[in-house]
């Protein structure tokens, strides 16, 4: 179970950068446009919320389930920078994205009828987006 939860989880994260990149580029072209905030702008802005929750939601099962989530944090695990980054990087940055990008959102959906719905996307799933480049594994992306 752990290992099919951990190929998930791997090749969604190709779903969540998809969808919160595009959400982003989305929102920058209708801010800088001068646009009006719509709805179908704001359910666009779901393609980079759900992949997000999802992908969260997966994680959060496989750090109590795996051997590098929680089970890592033994004694010195500090000091060893791949142990540090599952047990404690990784989830930390990944819950903050969420949290961000749940907020750009819900900010977002309030504001339709005016421009700054995009500000708010582009801006929180924005920031998201680059705490969720800084803490990626890497060493252990698909594909490598």
């Amino acid at each position: 179970m752990d290992t099919g939860l951990q190929h998930l989880h791997s090749y969604m994260s190709y779903l969540v950068l998809a969808g919160v990149l595009i959400s982003v580029i989305v929102a920058l072209a209708g801010w800088f446009g001068n646009k009006p905030f719509t709805d179908k702008d704001r359910k666009l802005g779901l393609l980079g919320l759900i992949p997000a929750h999802l992908q969260w939601v997966l994680g959060i099962i496989l750090y109590f389930v795996s051997p590098l989530g929680i089970a890592s944090a033994t004694e010195g695990f500090m000091k060893n920078s791949i142990s540090r980054l599952y047990v404690l990087e990784h989830p930390l940055m990944m819950i903050i994205a969420v949290v961000l990008i749940t907020i750009g959102y819900s900010r977002a959906k309030r504001m339709v009828g005016t421009g700054n719905g995009f500000k708010s996307i582009a801006i929180f799933y924005g920031i998201a987006l680059i705490l969720i480049l800084s803490r990626l594994p890497w060493h252990a992306w698909p594909g490598n």
